[in-house]
């Protein structure tokens, strides 16, 4: 039984407020709609916390070593192999300074938002918005280097198996950016990051990297630890090499291999950003996670990068096999418990990397919600959409992270070269935030607390100089002219929605003098005598003005006579129709200036109906075109003139007559 206040149509049944079809197909792929009640954080124990956020950063050492190998083999040959070796040393004192840092980092800000809200608390809104710019690069790289890596292995898998086929090597590009809009879909459905799912490949890569490491010690403690074909096809080719760790190198080309493995300290910075996902006391909780997760990483990056300089596990030129699968394939051997052994540990690198993927999809579209919330990004971002998630954001990376895809063609080598600024840059704000923190206070502990933290902001923002110069001429060039850009949008962003703020917000005082016009005249603007028209002349009359009139723009003649004479003939069309002539076909313009005419003398009012037929299928969107809104705006800065545009469904309409249904103007709303 219906509602007895639903509204009637003309038949006296209930009118049906009907989904638009984009809203039918969203909820057919998407599910049904959350209701914002089912917005519930799930808060992590340590060990899950550590599979979830950690997944980004551990999974990095899946290319940092062969990153560093890259710069080095084709300048000193088989020495990189022991250069290597120190500038992993290197990597590993900068994460120190960093897992200190941001230690504090946890322990202070116990919000989401990492470096912006440090630099933010700190450094105020206006420099907040470098550590903005460099996170949301950050998270738009990820994507594409950890989906292109983990792309990288399932290939190398293909590449050992195989023998050396290369059957995929094509389908690189395709399936990353597959990759990347499975993940969109699945968040914009709701996938959430505290699911156990997420943790697993964690778990399971790192079971992966210690087995390689065990059974090679073993192997090196035995039978000795067999060597890879350094002149393998499709390896990159050899530089001179020498006795001595620089002999045939120079300062320059340590400083790019110390710059590409930067990438291994990748996603150090997800804890302090997913702080509040934590259980209380979640301080001390994220602090003990944050240690636990640079220990794993530091041990693995060690291992591969050891493992690298005893094998010789080489890069190739186009990515394939891996590194670390070489290694795989080196230690496990070619029986066929070693084949199981290499495909676990690629498949489990594969996931780790797609699942840390999945981490931007999460913390883009939080922090461009806090940024938005600042009012330095567009407010749509703060809106979450028919899952509860950040849509809008979500859609926004994905979007970005394709293109990056498609101009690189998937290369991890020239993704890193993007890499390393904007996950530096955020270090050196969260520890110079951290710094000035500290400098105000007195605390125990205070200078040490500075002495640290000023040394990871001094050693991240020389990692950033070293990388700009270094990998310039390699796409770094791009984040550099980015950044600025970057930041000056935001602070435009910003300095428009003041300015609006400041507009708007000037409101006059009210007086009771009463209506400033005398005179209240409605003006129904007529393109053809139909329901459309019938219905907002009725509408007019509702209005109860002091004058109602129809008006039709004559641009086409011979039209404007057929509708005068229909006009004339039609029963019950009491209100004058009139006709202005509008030679040039300014239909706007026209319009405006009888608007203008008519309220010149400042005590009249218009308001002008203007009859909208809408289509609810794409073939009737596409054979009509709505000029309501055109109309609209050119109105908008002519005082005493309101516009309302009057809806009516033409498909209805034609559904109610085909089924032989009387149809009423009111009926087809």
């Amino acid at each position: 039984m219906a509602d007895s206040k639903a509204p009637l149509d003309g038949d006296g049944a209930p009118v049906v407020i009907r989904d638009r079809f984009a809203y039918r197909v969203k909820r057919r792929l998407l599910g049904p709609p959350l209701v914002t009640e089912q917005l519930a954080a799930e808060k992590l124990s340590n060990p899950l916390a550590l599979g979830v956020l950690a997944s980004d950063c551990i999974s990095s050492t899946a290319y940092g070593s062969e990153e560093m190998l890259r710069i080095l083999v084709p300048v000193v040959g088989v020495a990189a192999f022991t250069l290597l070796m120190p500038v992993t040393g290197a990597i590993l004192l900068v994460l120190l300074l960093l897992t200190l840092s941001y230690r504090d980092v946890v322990s202070v800000y116990t919000r989401a938002g990492g470096s912006y809200v440090v630099a933010r608390e700190n450094f105020g809104p206006r420099i907040a918005q470098i550590a903005a710019v460099a996170l949301l690069v950050d998270y738009i790289v990820t994507v594409a280097v950890q989906t292109a890596a983990g792309t990288d292995a399932l290939i190398s898998l293909a590449h050992l198996v195989g023998n050396g086929y290369t059957g995929m090597d094509h389908l690189k590009l395709p399936i990353t950016a597959g990759v990347v809009v499975v993940l969109m879909y699945g968040n914009l459905r709701g996938i959430r990051e505290a699911g156990r799912a997420f943790a697993a490949p964690a778990y399971l890569f790192m079971v992966a990297v210690a087995l390689i490491l065990a059974v090679g010690l073993v192997r090196a403690l035995t039978t000795g630890l067999p060597h890879a074909d350094v002149h393998a096809h499709g390896a990159i080719p050899l530089g001179t090499s020498g006795s001595g760790w620089l002999y045939g190198t120079s300062l320059f080309m340590v400083l790019r291999s110390f710059a590409n493995g930067g990438s291994s300290l990748t996603g150090l910075e997800a804890i302090s950003n997913g702080v509040s996902a934590f259980r209380s006391p979640q301080g001390i909780n994220a602090r003990r996670t944050l240690t636990a997760m640079s220990i794993i990483l530091g041990i693995m990056v060690l291992g591969v990068s050891t493992l690298a300089h005893f094998t010789h596990a080489i890069p190739y030129v186009d990515g394939n096999p891996t590194v670390i699968a070489q290694e795989a394939h080196l230690i496990f051997g070619s029986s066929w418990a070693g084949t199981v052994g290499l495909v676990y540990v690629q498949l489990a690198t594969a996931l780790i990397l797609y699942t840390g993927a999945n981490t931007p999809f999460t913390g883009f579209p939080f922090l461009a919600s806090f940024v938005a919330e600042d009012r330095f990004l567009p407010r749509q971002l703060t809106r979450r959409g028919h899952r509860l998630a950040f849509s809008n954001g979500i859609i926004c990376l994905t979007v970005v992270s394709l293109a990056l895809l498609f101009v690189t063609g998937s290369s991890v080598d020239k993704l890193v070269a993007l890499y390393a600024i904007g996950v530096f840059t955020g270090f050196t704000m969260a520890a110079a935030g951290m710094t000035a923190h500290h400098w105000r206070l007195d605390e125990p502990y205070r200078r040490i607390k500075i002495a640290v933290n000023l040394a990871a902001a001094v050693t991240s923002a020389l990692v950033v100089v070293i990388f700009a110069i270094t990998k310039f001429t390699e796409g770094a060039w791009l984040v550099v002219v980015v950044f600025p850009l970057g930041v000056w949008a935001l602070i435009r962003i910003n300095r428009q929605y003041r300015e609006e703020a400041e507009a708007l917000e000037n409101v006059p005082t009210f007086t009771a003098d009463g209506p400033r016009w005398r005179r209240h005249v409605v003006y129904v603007l007529v393109d053809g005598l139909d329901l459309a028209t019938v219905k907002a002349l009725r509408y007019a009359h509702e209005l109860r003005p002091d004058e109602v009139r129809a008006v039709h723009f004559m641009i086409d003649e011979a039209r404007a006579r057929r509708l005068i004479a229909r006009w004339d003939e039609t029963p019950g069309t009491t209100v004058p129709l009139g006709v202005v002539n509008c030679p040039d076909r300014r239909l706007r313009r026209a319009v405006a200036e009888l608007a203008a005419r008519t309220t010149e003398d400042g005590t009249t009012a218009l308001t002008l109906l203007i009859p909208r037929r809408t289509h609810s299928t794409p073939m009737g969107r596409l054979l009509h075109r709505d000029t309501g809104n055109e109309i609209a705006r050119v109105l908008e800065q002519l005082p005493n003139v309101a516009v309302t545009i009057l809806p009516f469904d033409v498909t209805r309409a034609m559904e109610r007559f085909r089924t032989g249904r009387k149809v009423e103007p009111e009926a087809d709303v």
